[in-house]
């Protein structure tokens, strides 16, 4: 049975708000050092990783970029364990030796992320290759920034999944670009693959849902992938740190205007209505405290745990 609007509407801007809500602390907590490692925020991009994952099952798998909080959340991560890892404490979901950039929690469908950019998409291809040998029926998605599409290893990876017809989408999270490609239409780049594309440029995390639930129940019926997806979106604050960076010339304040005036989790607010978003907010407030106060009261990992799963030392 389909979900009505007023549901959808609801998990979505509950979603997108802790996701906000959590990056915001992060900021706040930032400047203590309380965090052990560098933070890339998603805020501004929250519609991308909610519409998406929302049309996935339990049973499917997410590949995340080193802006991995959005997708980690979306997906279900556990959020005591994230914001433990964030604090680099042992309950945290890599063991407090991981950090901002390396989120993974397998159980939940979340495949590790990494620092550099690009290498998680082949990661995710053979994870999918593995999904299709198996024949259970699951879905993977792998999520990037623009700038990964410019990296040889998406290139190889494009054209494997597609040989193979790997049950996957691939998902760019694409900010304005410019000085960087000769021309914008990566789509059709990327249909010269022979692979189904999708272009979202509104933002709407309702447009962005629908776009990916099709998709994901076309890649279900046997050699039905992989899917492209180009998903327009706008990052608010620098590219590594709590700050912002208006004043740097590669930003053009009138997208930045338009996409604030369209931000998504203010336009769901307005359609709940206030006392629905007060409730949620209030709601969200009290599962981010109850993650700080796990990451605190948690201890750091030993000291004999410096070497373990390491595969060399």
């Amino acid at each position: 049975m389909s979900q009505s609007r007023h549901d959808l509407t609801v998990q979505f801007y509950k979603k997108m708000l802790l996701i906000r809500r959590f990056e915001e602390k992060i900021a706040d907590i930032y400047h203590t050092d309380a965090i052990k490692s560098p933070v890339h925020l998603s805020i501004g991009q929250e519609a991308v990783a909610v519409g998406v994952c929302e049309a996935l099952e339990e049973k499917d798998f997410v590949s995340n970029t080193y802006r991995c909080h959005a997708t980690h959340i979306a997906k279900g991560g556990d959020l005591n364990a994230m914001m433990a890892e964030l604090y680099g404490k042992e309950t945290g979901c890599a063991g407090g030796k991981a950090g901002s950039m390396h989120l993974v929690e397998i159980d939940k469908g979340i495949l590790g992320a990494s620092a550099v950019v690009g290498t998680t998409i082949p990661v995710a291809a053979g994870y999918a290759l593995a999904m299709k040998k198996n024949k259970k029926n699951q879905v993977l998605v792998a999520f990037f920034g623009d700038g990964a599409t410019e990296e040889g290893c998406f290139s190889e990876t494009i054209n494997f999944a597609a040989l193979h017809k790997l049950p996957m989408i691939f998902l760019c999270e694409k900010n304005p670009v410019k000085n960087r490609w000769p021309t914008p239409k990566i789509c059709e780049r990327i249909a010269t693959y022979g692979i189904e594309t999708h272009k979202v440029d509104s933002g709407d995390v309702f447009d962005i849902y629908d776009i990916a639930k099709k998709a994901v129940d076309k890649i279900r019926s046997p050699n039905q992938g992989p899917i492209f997806i180009e998903c327009a979106t706008y990052r608010y604050r620098e590219h590594v740190g709590p700050g912002e960076d208006l004043n740097e010339e590669y930003r053009d304040l009138s997208e930045y205007k338009w996409w604030k005036e369209n931000d998504q989790i203010d336009k769901l607010a307005r359609e709940l209505g206030a006392d629905i978003a007060k409730s949620i907010e209030s709601e969200v407030s009290q599962l981010i405290q109850t993650s700080i106060d796990f990451a605190e009261a948690s201890p750091y990992p030993k000291p004999e745990k410096l070497h373990e799963y390491v595969y060399a030392a």
